[in-house]
């Protein structure tokens, strides 16, 4: 059993196929993708060690990799982000006592401190 402090990685689920709003991640708020506005808001909390896109699009990945975020790519066929996160955590080779934070890739205005009040309990009680 490891003593260090797990690293905390932040995994934004975005999709391209949406019934309501198809290509929604890519849709313009102020100039730039809604999804680069949930990445840049999630890259500026310091308790994360990394913050990547976990996408089924090759659109959303080419303009995640235009603005130097992070992506990985996933299967189409996901019920839910929940489960586009487990697997973008397998293909990222996360530890077991890694904490996971899930940041939905529609809401570029999350309160940043949101993620240190949903990670702290995990890293301070791991078991």
């Amino acid at each position: 059993m490891s003593t260090s402090t797990p690293r905390v990685t932040a995994i934004i689920p975005a999709r391209y196929q949406s019934n309501r709003f198809e290509g929604k991640p890519l849709a313009l708020i102020q100039g730039k993708p809604m999804i680069q506005h949930v990445v840049e808001r999630a890259q500026g909390v310091d308790l994360l060690s990394q913050v990547v896109v976990a996408t089924d699009d090759e659109r959303i990945a080419r303009v995640v990799e235009g603005f130097g975020g992070a992506w990985v790519m996933t299967r189409r066929e996901h019920a839910t982000g929940t489960d586009r996160l487990a697997e973008a955590a397998s293909l990222l080779g996360l530890a077991d006592e890694d904490v996971i934070v899930n940041i939905q890739g529609d809401q570029p205005l999350f309160p940043p401190e949101i993620v240190e009040q949903v990670a702290r309990p995990l890293i301070d009680e791991p078991n």
